[in-house]
């Protein structure tokens, strides 16, 4: 392992540290939605169905899988989040974003992405952006097939 990919390492978990509170902030203070909330019910509003298994959203969201569930319990209290019950497993439950909850997402959506376009974006230019996903996607596709 060189230099240059502990520098990669290092440098992705400060931009990290750096933006994910900064993000959290703005959204509270623009739309009254933490970061997490806004995470869970974007995922929930693309995924099929407009719903996922809590262990689907446990893999999906960039919340940790511990903290989930409490997610999920803070966003049904707020009405913007259902839970279903699984007919095939009762051990299970769906968690379901709400119309209420897909409005307070299209609200949050410009401050969300302009955010990322201010703190991130905006300080690379459109290839070195491609790039950065590009590499990030293949390490996510790694884990997500075992490697």
């Amino acid at each position: 392992m060189g230099d240059t990919d502990v520098a990669a390492w290092a440098a992705l978990l400060r931009v990290h540290a750096a933006l994910v509170p900064r993000m959290d902030k703005e959204l509270q203070a623009a739309c009254g939605l933490p970061f997490t909330w806004y995470d869970v019910l974007l995922e929930l509003n693309s995924a099929p169905g407009r719903r996922l298994s809590m262990g689907e959203l446990g893999e999906k969201a960039v919340v940790s899988r511990t903290r989930v569930s409490r997610v999920v319990d803070q966003l049904v209290e707020a009405r913007l989040v259902s839970r279903e019950s699984n007919p095939d497993d009762r051990r299970s439950a769906y968690a379901v974003i709400t119309e209420a909850g897909r409005q307070r997402l299209r609200a949050a959506a410009p401050v969300y992405l302009g955010a990322i376009e201010r703190h991130f974006t905006s300080v690379m230019t459109a290839a070195e952006s491609r790039a950065v996903a590009r590499a990030l996607e293949k390490v996510v596709a790694s884990q997500a097939s075992g490697g």
